[in-house]
């Protein structure tokens, strides 16, 4: 059997480009090439670790760091910025799911976001008022009918 330690190494690689690249949301991508890096340099010193026992602790290491990363995100989370007094407005681009989660453009860029009053629907074209920020993430809450006043 060749040696697997490069093609950990391969993998580790490809996964942080993506995460350079930015196609990485939740730190799936990250937390999966930290293991494969870990897991290149566990195989180049133990190279006859069996190649499920390998994929066992790849497996092991991504859901352990997976759940570290969710559970510090939420806490993030509740941390969330005040809204300022001048709150930037944003439109809907991409319609707001079940679990609040959708994309708006805010400052002529595409951003994803979190509806804050997941109670309240978020369909393409509606207006926003952007509260605040986690990580890349918008928090945004609908904005009232526009004879309400704008503040």
């Amino acid at each position: 059997m060749p040696p697997l330690p490069p093609l950990w190494f391969a993998a580790a690689g490809l996964l942080l480009i993506a995460v350079l690249i930015g196609l990485d949301s939740d730190g799936l991508l990250l937390v999966g090439g930290l293991a494969a890096l870990l897991l290149a340099l566990l195989t180049a010193a133990l190279p006859a670790l069996a190649v499920p026992l390998q994929l066992l602790v790849f497996a092991a290491l991504v859901a352990a760091a997976y759940a570290v990363v969710r559970r510090w995100s939420r806490r993030q989370g509740e941390r969330a910025i005040p809204p300022a007094a001048g709150a930037d407005r944003a439109e809907v681009i991409a319609a707001f799911d079940g679990q609040g989660e959708g994309r708006v453009r805010w400052q002529g860029q595409s951003w994803a976001a979190r509806n804050l009053d997941p109670s309240r629907l978020l369909v393409c074209g509606s207006p926003v008022t952007v509260m605040g920020r986690e990580g890349t993430r918008l928090q945004v809450l609908p904005r009232e009918a526009e004879g309400d006043a704008d503040g």
